[in-house]
């Protein structure tokens, strides 16, 4: 919310000693976020109130173009210092006007104003915020001898739509603009956190600031209401729950129009708020000072009696924006004879708009649910001010206040006449008491606060206090809070009053002592170790939106009956679409691949580490223990038993090329080996030994497809991606992706360190012709095992198919490597240990040593 620091001290007792930024500190200290401090103008230079005296339409140019003869008073010659020998022509360009009357001539692109208004002119010499000097100048064919200003050329605020047009009587020409404009003024603006909605008014920041300060506040509320003598209209309430209180009162006679003073529409201006008619401007300008939200209705388009009830599912409204809107049950509306005319507490209907030939106003102050304000705003998309201010709680002690407060204002600036009557229906039971220990501040805070303080605090914020003492002798304080204060309802919120006005700095903050012997756990370290692999192999890693649609998954081609898509929905998804916590990280990591694929980044290599959510097939009921005390051993485990698997899981996924292409030679483009060599680093980094084996599982490729195990247990699945999911997905061809259930490995018992022999090696090739079927990766577990000890490693160097071998066979070519840790091996030694890895390659898979 943007306010006027003149406002604000309007109600304050405060001196000139108590600066904008002694404010926006206290704001501050108190709680309340202030986003920005902010001066008007600076404007220096002549800038004076002008009279439109002429305007000549200039016509044969791409926009609208006028030039104005404008009365701005005798001005000073800003060449009268120098040489009288000058040339006229360095003076004020002035030309004499209607009946005599000496003007300036300037060019304007605006049409708001007409002959006869009085606009504010800055004169050759002036600057206007943003460095923006004034000068003489030609353009369109004319000499432009000012500026007529718009509100946000002067700093007023962000309407650059038309020219300022002052009411008449405001000033007359040649009068000083500057101090008519205030431009000495400060703007804080202010976001109160949700809860605080008494904050959204300058009656409720004024009083934050009177505690803070310490000063008198004068309440702008305090308003004589008169009884009522009858009824202003005829109100019934279907809907008590959703408007506990209604008011109406009627003005007649109201001169449609009338100009909307000017102090008040200077407020307005720099609280953001066009100003738009005296009827409207008044119900805005009672807002923002009180914090009620008004409406005003025609009182000629109002048929009949006024009903406040829920809509009727399919009921239609056009609103103040002209926007046609369907309604739903829950929507609470007011209605007359003719059907809904508003949609209540956030915008009204279009049938019933104040219009310049309004005569006969209704205005209406309510107190609405703020839950089903907030619902209907968010379901029609409609964040009105008034809706921002209902959804956090209105004062319903104000609703007579505030009516008779904007009625007499139609009466002393619209010559309206306030009807004797008033509709007030509902009424709202006040706060409940709240007790607690009178020293539960200084026990929370931990801290001895003066004797007092608590009462002092709480009587400041508005709430009605009694100390008593219980039979245990314990002193127990009961605090009434105010009709503003919905929000203070247990002893935790009054001890949160206490010590934000205290001070929060006044609490001691002390660090707890670290317990000495712990650090990360296995799991933590396994998965730095994991994180750091992947980085130092190129991989960045990323953070995806961790929620998806159902629609994945028909991209993924997953059958109906796939585990996958048993997922959990999300109450409070953060976008509608995506409402479903994932069972896999794939979705999320092809996402920011594509997204950034879209960009024009075109070589990837991503990862990501975190959970999934794995629902139980049968979803358990859930207790609710409530609040007021610890849940019982059973509540616990039933809680905790819903609970749904949650293990953490490794993706990567590549796109592009693996290796750039460059002057050194050509690049290479990632394949499936990539991304089963990624799942050999996690499985490296992670103490295990990784065995794959062919597999056939969406979303990937069913000939490149690897299961990835450890011993006899999957852990994952690794290749290149279906054709198909890469096409719905709109991901580069080819693409790879690797994912691994981290909890699904399992952590090593002992790390010992690696023996390494100081002997040197024999080298020995061998090439196996067995059945295309057989995997090299069991081929070369059946040689590892018939080798023995002495194998140290074993490597596929070579895969051939081709004449010189039969249909259904091919041959498979490894470098086997062999050592002794204890002595040099013989060539004798090494070849019988590969001669009896051939034998057992023979028996298993049939294999012979390829010729």
């Amino acid at each position: 919310m943007r306010v006027p620091v003149s406002w604000l001290t309007e109600h304050l007792d405060v001196g000139a000693e108590v600066t904008p930024q002694d404010l926006a500190d206290a704001f501050v200290r108190i709680g309340i976020e202030v986003d920005e401090l902010s001066g008007l103008g600076p404007v220096t230079g002549p800038l004076v109130v002008g009279r439109v005296a002429e305007i000549e339409e200039l016509t044969g140019f791409k926009k609208p173009v006028r030039f104005c003869r404008v009365e701005v008073g005798e001005q000073p010659d800003p060449e009268s210092e120098e040489s009288e020998e000058d040339d006229d022509e360095d003076g004020p360009i002035e030309n004499e006007g209607p009946h005599g009357i000496k003007t300036r001539g300037i060019v304007c692109g605006a049409s708001n104003f007409a002959e006869g208004d009085l606009v504010v002119v800055a004169l050759p010499g002036a600057v206007l915020p943003g460095d923006f000097a004034i000068a003489a100048r030609s353009t369109y064919g004319k000499v432009s001898d000012g500026m007529i200003c718009s509100a946000k050329e002067l700093g007023l605020g962000e309407d650059h739509t038309g020219i300022l047009v002052l009411p008449p009587g405001a000033a007359i020409p040649g009068d000083e603009a500057r101090e008519l404009l205030g431009l000495d003024d400060h703007v804080i603006e202010v976001t109160p956190t949700p809860d605080r909605g008494y904050a959204l008014s300058v009656r409720g920041l004024a009083r934050e600031l009177s505690t803070a300060l310490d000063v008198p506040f004068g309440d702008p509320a305090s308003v004589e209401v008169p009884a009522a003598e009858s009824e202003a209209w005829p109100v019934r309430v279907d809907d008590p729950q959703g408007c506990p209180r209604f008011v109406l009162r009627r003005v007649t006679g109201l001169d449609a129009t009338a100009p909307t003073p000017w102090w008040m529409r200077r407020r307005l201006l720099l609280a953001g708020i066009r100003s738009i008619s005296l009827a409207v401007d008044v119900t805005n300008y009672v807002m923002l000072e009180l914090g009620h939200p008004l409406h005003a209705f025609a009182t000629g388009a109002v048929q009949g009696g006024l009903v406040v009830r829920r809509a009727e599912a399919g009921e239609k409204l056009t609103t103040l924006d002209d926007a046609e809107r369907t309604l739903d049950a829950d929507d609470i509306v007011i209605a007359d004879d003719s059907g809904v005319i508003s949609l209540a507490g956030t915008m009204g209907g279009a049938s019933t708009e104040i219009t310049p030939e309004s005569t006969d106003v209704l205005l209406e102050a309510a107190h609405w649910n703020p839950a089903s304000i907030s619902r209907t705003a968010r379901r029609h998309k409609l964040f009105s001010e008034a809706a921002k201010r209902f959804e956090r709680f209105t004062d319903p002690a104000l609703c007579a206040a505030a009516v008779e407060l904007a009625a007499r204002l139609l009466r002393q600036y619209g010559e309206g006449s306030i009807q004797p009557g008033r509709t007030d229906v509902g009424g709202v039971a006040p706060n409940p008491p709240v007790t607690m220990p009178i020293n539960l501040p200084d026990q929370v805070a931990g801290v001895r606060y003066q004797r007092g303080v608590t009462v002092r605090w709480l009587g400041q914020i508005g709430c009605k206090v009694q100390v008593s003492t219980t039979d245990e002798g314990v002193s127990v304080v009961t605090a009434v809070p105010p009709s503003w204060r919905a929000d203070l309802v247990q002893p935790a919120d009054l001890v949160e009053e206490v010590l934000r006005l205290e001070g929060y700095d006044s609490i001691p903050s002390v660090l707890p002592a670290a317990p000495a012997g712990r650090g990360l756990t296995d799991a933590q370290r396994r998965r730095r170790a994991i994180s750091r692999a992947l980085a130092e192999a190129g991989y960045v890693e990323v953070l995806p939106f961790p929620f998806v649609s159902d629609t994945v998954w028909d991209a993924f081609g997953l059958p109906a009956d796939d585990v996958r898509r048993t997922t959990m929905r999300v109450r409070n998804p953060l976008e509608a679409d995506q409402d479903r916590m994932a069972t896999t990280l794939l979705p999320g990591l092809l996402d920011t691949l594509q997204r950034n694929v879209s960009r024009g980044i075109k070589d990837l290599s991503l990862f990501h580490i975190g959970q999934v959510v794995l629902p139980k097939p049968h979803q358990l009921a859930v207790p609710d223990p409530g609040v007021a005390h610890r849940p019982s051993d059973e509540e616990l485990a039933l809680l905790e038993a819903a609970v749904p698997a949650q293990p953490v899981h490794v993706a990567a996924v590549l796109a592009g090329q693996h290796s750039r292409a460059g002057w050194w030679g050509k690049g290479e483009p990632a394949g499936w080996a990539d991304a089963v060599q990624a799942a050999r680093l996690v499985a490296e980094a992670a103490g295990v030994t990784l065995t794959v084996q062919a597999a056939d599982l969406l979303p990937w490729h069913p000939g490149r497809c690897a299961q990835l195990r450890v011993g006899d247990w999957p852990v994952g699945h690794a290749g290149e991606l279906h054709p198909k999911v890469v096409e719905a997905l709109g991901l580069p061809p080819r693409t790879v992706a690797m994912e691994l259930d981290l909890d699904a490995v399992p952590l090593p018992d002992s790390r010992p360190a690696p023996s390494i022999s100081a002997y040197p090696p024999v080298l020995l090739d061998v090439a196996l012709v067995a059945d295309a079927e057989v995997s090299s990766a069991e081929l070369a577990d059946v040689l590892r095992t018939g080798a023995g000890d002495l194998l140290e490693e074993i490597t596929l160097f070579d895969v051939y198919t081709g004449k010189q071998l039969e249909d259904g066979r091919r041959s498979l070519a490894y470098k086997l490597r062999f050592r002794a840790p204890d002595r040099t091996l013989t060539v004798d030694e090494a070849t019988k240990a590969r001669d009896e890895a051939v034998k057992a390659a023979g028996e298993r898979f049939g294999a012979t040593l390829r010729a």
